[in-house]
């Protein structure tokens, strides 16, 4: 089996990095390095990672922090065949995660696949509209897309996502990594490259964290603007395929899974949850027709307009 990295962003981290830490412990594959990218701001209850033999700890300033570049470093750190990104607050499900996902990804006949991603659980906590969410974009069922995909799937065949996802570092380096500049979708991005250069993607269902996150409505606005920002700022794939078709059957979806679970009293919040989401990516989309005072209270991620 090929060696294994693993590479995580650190930013104001809370107790699921010392979960997801633990849990990297007892994989049935050990990852040769654990990579933190950590902008250097501790909090109280924060890991002691010198009692991790594997950890490289690499030390940023807050402000250098980019949703591509730090992953780029992350991975210039990295001498493994396989790199695994992963977020701060994601926990693997069992020992079996980086097993899973490098058969995905380096099994007989997949030789062009070039990320496989994890399927995300939601934690005890989450809330019925994100757990809807959660088993819409992330179903039991896993599959291969490539370009012969992009008429029907849409947006769809670029889907990857960092919050777990291996790449291989061979296609990664042909490929020159992640964007070097991106306030979101730096792992969407990498897939649409890697799928228009004839590679695929893989969605790995056997390969499980646990990840969700309770919005507020002012959240959905300010992620759904620096989505369509990204996506404003790189025409040359977002304007080849839609996200709308996506977004309506993500809403058919929640509200038949309210009828199935009697929840029908959830659909004012849910139909708000949307306008909010909506509001965000219409602006996101326009943000270059925006004064910047306004661009910068909309966004989520304030540095990246500095």
């Amino acid at each position: 089996m090929a060696s294994v990295d693993v590479i995580i962003p650190v930013y104001r981290p809370d107790e699921k990095l010392n979960r997801l830490l633990i849990a990297l412990k007892t994989q049935t594959i050990l990852p040769e390095k654990i990579i933190l990218i950590h902008t250097g701001e501790v909090l109280p209850g924060e890991p002691d990672y010198s009692a991790y033999q594997n950890v490289v700890l690499h030390i940023i300033a807050p402000r250098e922090f980019d949703h591509g570049g730090s992953r780029n470093l992350g991975a210039s750190l990295s001498e493994a065949k396989v790199m695994v990104f992963m977020t701060q607050d994601a926990v693997p499900a069992d020992d079996y995660l980086l097993e899973r996902l490098m058969k995905a990804l380096m099994g007989v006949g997949d030789e062009n696949c070039a990320a496989a991603y994890a399927r995300q659980l939601p934690y005890e906590d989450c809330r019925a509209v994100e757990r809807y969410i959660r088993e819409f974009n992330y179903p039991g069922s896993s599959e291969l897309r490539t370009k012969k995909d992009i008429t029907v799937k849409g947006i769809k065949t670029f889907c990857n996502s960092n919050v777990c996802s291996a790449y291989r570092k061979d296609i990664f380096d042909r490929l020159g990594g992640f964007e070097p500049r991106t306030i979101f979708n730096e792992d969407l991005l990498y897939g649409a490259k890697a799928v228009l250069n004839g590679y695929g993607i893989r969605y790995e269902a056997e390969a499980r964290v646990y990840h969700s996150h309770n919005l507020g409505l002012s959240d959905q606005f300010h992620r759904n603007f620096d989505n369509a920002v990204s996506q404003a700022e790189h025409p040359e794939i977002f304007k080849t395929v839609s996200s709308e078709k996506e977004g309506m059957r993500l809403v058919k979806y929640c509200i038949s899974r309210m009828k199935e679970e009697r929840k029908l009293y959830l659909v004012p919040y849910f139909v708000l949850n949307c306008a909010c989401r909506y509001a965000g990516f219409f602006l996101g989309k326009r943000f270059s027709k925006l004064p910047g005072w306004l661009i910068k209270a909309c966004s989520l991620n304030k540095r990246y307009w500095m």
